[in-house]
């Protein structure tokens, strides 16, 4: 935990996690027991989610047309944002970033 001072809450929680860590480790040490760190890949874990493909095409043959198709694409992305449909709005973020680096 970061912050400039100790609050009551994060005593709290501090003082609970050791309770807890004391207690894991009388019982790990009384049964044997060596505890072993997970070797797994973050890609295992993590499924990724079928979205309907957004295919917007835009004629850009101008600086200007560029940074309004981004404000278009940053409104509707917000919109997305804001409906909690979070996999469209990463999509046009990405499409966002590939456009920003075209000026």
């Amino acid at each position: 935990m970061y912050a400039d001072e100790l609050t009551e809450s994060m005593e709290k929680a501090i003082s609970e996690t050791n309770r807890r860590r004391k207690i894991q480790q009388e019982y790990n040490e009384k049964h044997n027991i060596t505890p072993k760190t997970i070797n797994k890949s973050v890609r295992d874990s993590i499924k990724v989610t079928n979205v309907e493909d957004i295919e917007v095409e835009y004629k850009l043959e101008k600086d200007d047309d560029i940074k309004d198709t981004i404000t278009k694409l940053t409104d509707e992305m917000l919109k997305y944002a804001a409906d909690m449909e979070f996999e469209k709005a990463a999509e046009l973020r990405d499409k966002i970033k590939e456009l920003e680096k075209l000026i």
